[in-house]
């Protein structure tokens, strides 16, 4: 009896430093909601983003796509796609060369009218738009220092680090990416008091010297873009500037950390959306920033978002060692030698794009199955070289 009210105490006792760590409202979503899921947006406060007016669709080949088994082999299951994908804890996945989807499919339960949370994703849509700020002299350019959007953060040596620091995770603040129910990447994922969390975020190491994959540096551009909008929200500039010029044929959300007028949108995390409606943005990259003969986006802020930036003594080595070379604006440089990159999201959400074939992949799944993000990135090369 003793053990167990020891126990019960202690237990308490560390409830009660959980709730003046991460306050009431955070702990009570982390034990009501459990780990972060595709599903996430359902769950939480969030702001729509309306379809378009005038939908974009791809066209449709059922008949374009022929993978010899033989080329998917390593990943089991006689070589054949469908088997790989469906083992492997998928819910849709999508090839599209020029403008035709051709091939497209979707498992448990899901459809092309399924939305689901991008996780990491969202940083890339986060980028855009950053570059449409930019474009629209919102905010001067990225050697604009973050603290002309946060001055609170003057005091912490923050004034050295600009917009670009935080698009490539080079800010050097101290904000760890780890699963610690105390740590403040779990607490940002679910506190109602964003803004508050934001600013706690110290500095480590210079700007610059050190590549470190941080939400954090995601989270600090949301504010930052959210001071430049004044009135008008991150998801009501996003629904302007990118969900409206692109088609979206389905309603989005982006969630935020509270209800009402001052929510801040979790823009490292948590846009949901439709596969294709994902599979939009690459198209959008893919095309050097125009839309059907429109320019969306400056193709300057293309080519440097998914281009090398940072010098190779910064790059991690088991980065190096699987294959992905470098880090853009908030893109993922997957080979050199192709010019593709991607964007990448917790439990195996992945956009694919590769400009020299004119291909999309997009991955969809509640994990990333028995395979490795560097074997899905494998896999999508090896289709894209079979596409005619």
């Amino acid at each position: 009896m003793l053990v167990f009210l020891g126990l019960a105490a202690l237990v308490l006792l560390v409830l009660i430093v959980w709730v003046i760590v991460a306050g009431p409202v955070t702990v009570y979503r982390i034990i009501r909601y459990g780990d972060t899921d595709i599903d996430d947006y359902s769950h939480y406060p969030g702001r729509i983003l309306r379809a378009g007016d005038e939908p974009f669709h791809f066209a449709r080949n059922d008949e374009a796509l022929r993978v010899p088994p033989a080329v998917l082999q390593r990943y089991g299951h006689d070589g054949d796609l469908d088997r790989i994908l469906a083992a492997n804890d998928s819910i849709a996945f999508l090839i599209i060369q020029g403008d035709t989807i051709v091939y497209e499919r979707y498992f448990q339960g899901h459809g092309p009218d399924s939305m689901s949370q991008a996780f990491s994703m969202s940083k890339s849509f986060t980028s855009v738009l950053i570059g449409m700020a930019i474009d629209d002299g919102i905010i001067r350019g990225t050697d604009q220092p973050i603290t002309d959007f946060v001055p609170e953060l003057a005091d912490e040596g923050f004034d050295a680090v600009t917009i670009e620091h935080l698009l490539t995770m080079t800010s050097g603040s101290n904000y760890r990416e780890n699963d610690n129910p105390f740590g403040e990447h779990v607490i940002l994922n679910y506190t109602p008091r964003l803004r508050e969390r934001i600013l706690r975020v110290k500095m480590k190491d210079a700007p610059g010297e050190v590549f470190r994959y941080k939400s954090g540096d995601n989270a600090l551009l949301a504010l930052a873009l959210d001071r430049a909008l004044g009135a008008e929200t991150i998801s009501a500039y996003a629904q302007r500037r990118l969900w409206q010029p692109l088609g979206m044929a389905h309603d989005g959300v982006w969630t935020v950390d509270h209800e009402g007028e001052d929510g801040l949108e979790k823009t490292w995390c948590c846009l949901a959306a439709t596969a294709r409606d994902f599979a939009k943005l690459g198209r959008l990259t893919r095309n050097q920033g125009t839309w059907d003969g429109e320019r969306v986006l400056s193709a300057d802020w293309v080519v440097r978002s998914t281009r090398a930036t940072l010098p190779e003594h910064v790059w991690p080595e088991n980065l190096r060692s699987i294959g992905w070379s470098n880090y853009g604006y908030q893109w993922w440089l997957a080979s050199e030698a192709m010019g593709d990159y991607f964007a990448l999201g917790k439990d195996g959400q992945f956009l694919y794009v590769n400009p020299g074939a004119e291909a999309i992949v997009l991955r969809l799944g509640w994990s990333t199955g028995d395979l490795l993000s560097s074997e899905w990135i494998a896999m999508f090369q090896a289709i894209v070289k079979e596409l005619p």
